[in-house]
């Protein structure tokens, strides 16, 4: 663990400040380490890191600074098995990017902070992510800075009455699923286990071994998208549209109507509707009623499909990377609804259950024949896209202080349509779907009765 040293960032504006950053590297070495980036991982490297805020409730001043001691010693701890995160990005010879990681590397990241005035229950009250951007390192920096910065970045910040625990993860490197595992992992840690139960799978190459060079060596290499805000940064000269971002709360009998709805005409031997994509009906219909679309416009439904059980063959749950591929769905806005919702629910299931190796197999040959570089846009028109999953047990990830208050995404990687799908706090069927949209159409969707009548109050 490295010596801690003054944060320069102390405005005096600021809500939250930070007091001091260290770096925590694996407790033991390891020696130098490589593994090739796949096809899988590449089309993110102009993504934003990943973010994510956890908030915890209750602990005073001198528990916060035992929580943060206990926090560094079982990071150092889960990085000894998740050592990739304490790397940086590298090319091999041939240009091919990869993680490395070698025991003079710095590690994760690690800062502390205070936010004395703000209160657990104003971060679970906030509806956008403005205020996040204090308490998640990292805004708008882009994975392929991965090759200068850690891949980990984290930030514990005392609040009023608890803790906020913001979190950037390079997207290069892992996915949600490999996120939660992680959490999961370091969590169990901190309440005492000895070694974590489920080590990860590293090794990448095993789901596909194909090597693709990329001619990308620093920022300015990556798309045009990617080198300003989403939400329009100032040195943008075509900024983009005002947006803002809600969680919508889904109790357990919200979920089953929503299902039992989608499900209600459903003709004899037929598959029946996931809760997943009853959910995801429920939502395509809503935010296209509120977007007014003409009838003749097109609307993309895009999931972020987990692709482990579908290679061939089969990779564990275990496997750390990015194993996902977009699926898209796409019709008319006046099909869509003028029909009844098992509609579009089919042809959300059916592209879903396509998705079969042949298909992951097609679509990584015909990336790797000629490589892109993802761009927010290429989620669809008028798209409603869903990130993250409700089978993520965020609520699950327990230091040994309580299980968190909140758990949100940050401001990176938003755009219009964009969804996060979270296990609801209270557990069982709940669902919290986060949704960032226009601020017009939010406007909207927050009106439609359809849309609200069977969410808690």
């Amino acid at each position: 663990m490295a010596g801690e040293t003054p944060a320069e960032e102390t405005t005096a504006e600021r809500r939250v400040k930070v007091l001091r950053k260290s770096n925590v590297k694996p407790g033991k070495p390891l020696g130098r380490k490589e593994c090739q980036l796949v096809t899988f991982d590449l089309p993110y490297l102009a993504f934003f890191y990943n973010q994510k805020l956890l908030v915890y409730g209750g602990a005073g001043a001198g528990e916060f600074e035992e929580a943060v001691e206990k926090l560094k010693d079982g990071l150092a701890v889960v990085l000894e098995e998740f050592y990739q995160l304490a790397g940086k990005l590298g090319k091999d010879e041939d240009g091919v990017f990869r993680v490395e990681y070698d025991d003079d590397m710095d590690g994760v990241e690690v800062a502390v902070a205070a936010a004395d005035a703000v209160a657990v229950a104003d971060l679970i009250n906030e509806e956008g992510t403005a205020v996040f951007k204090e308490l998640i390192p990292y805004t708008q920096i882009l994975n392929l800075e991965g090759l200068h910065r850690p891949l980990l970045s984290v930030q514990l910040t005392k609040l009023k009455d608890g803790v906020a625990i913001g979190l950037a993860f390079n997207h290069a490197v892992l996915d949600g699923m490999s996120t939660w595992h992680f959490m999961s992992s370091w969590a169990e840690i901190c309440r005492g286990a000895n070694s974590i139960s489920v080590p990860p799978f590293l090794d990448r190459t095993k789901s596909r071994n194909t090597k693709v060079k990329l001619n990308l060596s620093k920022p300015s290499d990556a798309p045009e998208h990617a080198k300003s805000a989403v939400n329009g940064d100032p040195t943008d000269a075509k900024p983009g549209p005002q947006l803002r971002e809600k969680v919508f709360k889904f109790s357990d009998s919200a979920i089953d109507k929503i299902k039992a709805n989608v499900n209600a005409n459903a003709s004899d031997g037929s598959k029946p509707f996931s809760t997943f994509q009853s959910l995801s009906t429920h939502v395509w219909h809503a935010v296209t009623r509120a977007r007014q679309l003409k009838p003749e416009d097109y609307t993309v439904f895009t999931v972020f499909a987990d692709c482990r059980k579908r290679v061939d063959p089969p990779m564990p749950e275990s496997y750390f990377g990015n194993l996902i591929q977009a699926i898209f769905t796409v019709t008319a806005a006046g099909l869509l609804l003028a029909n009844p919702p098992e509609f579009a629910a089919a042809l959300i299931q059916k592209a879903i259950d396509s998705h079969d190796a042949k298909a992951i197999d097609a679509r990584n040959k015909e990336w790797e024949s000629n490589p892109k570089i993802f761009e927010f846009k290429d989620a669809g028109m008028n798209c409603v896209a869903v990130g993250s999953s409700p089978r993520f047990k965020v609520y699950e990830v327990d230091f040994g202080f309580g299980k968190p208050e909140s758990v949100r995404s940050g401001s990176n990687n938003r755009f219009d349509g964009m969804l996060y799908l979270y296990q609801g706090k209270n557990g069982g069927r709940s669902i919290d779907v986060e949704i960032t949209l226009e601020a017009g159409a939010m406007d909207k969707l927050e009106k439609d009765k359809e849309f609200l009548m069977i969410m808690d109050s």
